[in-house]
């Protein structure tokens, strides 16, 4: 996945800069620090940390900031150019962009497109740019510079007054301002999608146009494929460089061993319906009944290097194969620079918990899913709780009720090849989405298991805060020791199972969660469950109430179980009964807290 950049900003007049700077890009995050927070998808509080973090990460810098704060915090990480993100420092009033790493990375062009966008101007530096109009050291998308610790040298003699002379197609090289000569010149561009050496005077530029098409047993082991794929393109003197994307078919979109191949050569996998191969039979050199019947086509290795080659694409290779893999070569008449847009992914469902709905409980891993995801799947408050993070996503909102429908919507998208998000709040994981994603995958489920498209999708659980833990930490430290959480919703669990339960957690003197206390419908289980404690723990066993947690109309309560009051307990509330055990705590300046001790005045020594 590309990483999301990240637009830094610390002051409110940087914050409307950055938001204009979001919109130009598409896919971008605004990151705020103190009066700048309220305007951001992510607050932040340490600059320093904040941005090495980032850079760490990967994750494109823009700051709007000073670009001085930008080279002092990260001028001494920074260490290898070629495989650093860019950063970017943009002023306040979106007037100067500079880029500060040099160009590398798209850094340059990140550059003009912002200056284009905020009316402004890119100070690009990079020497070979600025005289030649083209950095080559960072070539565009579709290629790659196949040495370059030689570009320094090679710049060097250009600027010198040296020419350069071309061999082979490269319409970017032909449309610079290079010094060139058809004979001779201090430095030769090759562009090749063969494996040559280069040198100080001869930079060697690799086009993505090949693909290399692929299939394999099930669960055949990565090395082999690998060493398959390396051993082709050394065999015929093709450089991995130019492998621009692996191609199979879609019931392969869940072999590890294509996805750790496309992972070893740095290349996206994308894959093809039986029915697309069997189209490109009549360029097959090896066509196959056996794998016709097997799946549906003539050829996969062959078919799917062609089919995502493109028509004029010829093969390069012809089906190679070992003990459980094969592997064509299919070479493209002019570079593929978006491989993304070729087949289909093998899709991936995100299951998130964003926590009780603040952004600051949301974890960063959780906003970066947020942001890579094509399409968001909830029910829409919670989808409401993103809106600063939703522009360009498609929303598949659902009601209240509707889980099933929900979660199984969800996993045919990914099936599709889509990058889907499926919100839940708290944690996806407690009383939420996850369990119900596996539940459907899962084959047990019989007639309400998912396609077998859906199943063949990447499925990721990233956790939340849950309102156990959000309820809590607002109210002290009343999970300090063993504690448990029961639903009261007789909707999937019968009240005599509830009742059971309620009653092992009574006599196990648990502190105690009940989720979903209380509805319209449901009035009087909560009540009946708090009679059951009653029964094994002291009137004034603190009780807290917590409700819309991290919301605007967030109320946290302290009470006791005497003086506990079902009635104002509603769906959006989490009632938390202590144990015996638990104590309540007044403080001198007002606050009111909650724990329960662990014992650690009877511990004598390590355990």
């Amino acid at each position: 996945m590309v990483a999301v950049p990240a637009i830094v900003t610390l002051t409110p007049s940087g914050a409307a800069t950055a938001r204009r700077i979001a919109e130009a890009m598409g896919s971008a995050e605004v990151h705020g620090r103190g009066t700048a927070a309220s305007q951001a998808d992510v607050a932040f509080t340490d600059t320093g940390a904040h941005l090495r973090a980032l850079f760490a990460a990967g994750r494109p810098i823009i700051g709007v900031c000073a670009a001085a704060i930008l080279v002092r915090t990260l001028g001494g990480i920074a260490q290898d150019k070629h495989s650093e993100p860019p950063i970017l420092a943009v002023s306040e009033d979106g007037a100067t962009i500079v880029p500060l790493l040099g160009g590398h990375h798209g850094a340059n062009e990140m550059a003009r497109t912002l200056a284009e966008a905020l009316g402004g101007v890119a100070a690009v530096t990079t020497a070979s740019d600025i005289h030649f109009g083209v950095a080559l050291d960072d070539p565009p998308p579709g290629w790659t510079l196949a040495n370059p610790d030689h570009a320094k040298a090679a710049v060097a003699a250009l600027l010198a007054g040296g020419t350069a002379r071309i061999e082979g197609e490269a319409p970017w090289l032909r449309a610079s301002t290079l010094p060139l000569a058809e004979d001779g010149g201090a430095v030769t561009l090759t562009v090749t999608d063969e494996a040559v050496a280069g040198g100080e005077t001869r930079l060697v530029y690799h086009p993505a146009t090949l693909v290399l098409g692929v299939g394999c047993v099930r669960n055949c082991e990565p090395k082999e494929l690998i060493a398959l794929a390396e051993d082709t393109l050394k065999a015929h003197g093709l450089a991995p460089q130019s492998v621009a994307l692996v191609a199979s078919i879609d019931v392969k979109a869940d072999e590890a061993a294509v996805h750790a191949l496309a992972r070893h050569l740095g290349v996206p996998a994308r894959f093809f319906s039986a029915e697309t191969l069997a189209g490109e039979e009549a360029r097959l050199a090896n066509p196959s009944e056996t794998v016709r019947a097997e799946v549906g086509c003539p050829g996969v290795a062959e078919g799917a290097s062609l089919a995502a080659a493109g028509p004029e694409a010829r093969l390069a290779v012809e089906k190679t194969r070992s003990a459980n893999a094969t592997c064509a070569v299919a070479r493209a008449p002019h570079p593929i620079a978006d491989p993304a847009a070729i087949g289909r992914a093998r899709g991936r469902l995100s299951v998130i918990g964003i926590g009780p709905g603040a952004q600051g409980w949301r974890s960063p891993e959780a906003d970066t899913l947020l942001l890579e995801a094509t399409d968001w799947v909830g029910y829409g408050l919670y989808l409401n709780l993103l809106e600063p993070l939703s522009a360009g996503k498609r929303q598949h909102r659902f009601k209240l009720g509707e889980e099933e429908a929900r979660v199984r919507h969800a996993l045919e998208l990914a099936g599709e090849g889509r990058d889907v998000a499926l919100v839940s709040s708290g944690d996806a994981g407690i009383y939420a989405m996850a369990a119900l994603v596996f539940e459907l995958v899962d084959g047990a489920a019989g007639p309400r298991a998912v396609s077998e498209a859906a199943r063949r999708a990447e499925i990721v659980v990233s956790p939340g805060i849950s309102a156990l833990q959000a309820a809590a930490a607002k109210a002290g430290a009343p999970l300090g020791h063993d504690f448990c959480a029961i639903s009261l919703s007789d909707l999937l669990t019968p009240w005599e199972v509830i009742e059971r339960r309620v009653e092992a957690a009574a006599r196990g003197d648990f502190v105690t969660c009940f989720y979903n206390p209380r509805s319209q419908r449901r009035t009087d289980q909560l009540a009946r469950a708090m009679r059951i404690l009653a029964r094994h723990r002291p009137d004034d066993t603190p009780v807290i109430v917590a409700a819309n947690l991290g919301r605007p109309a967030e109320t946290v309560t302290v009470t006791t179980l005497a003086g506990f009051d079902p009635e104002v307990v509603d769906m959006l509330t989490l009632v938390v009964v202590g144990a015996s055990t638990t104590r309540a705590l007044a403080l001198s300046d007002g606050s009111q807290w909650v724990y329960t001790p662990r014992g650690y005045h009877r511990k004598k020594g390590p355990s």
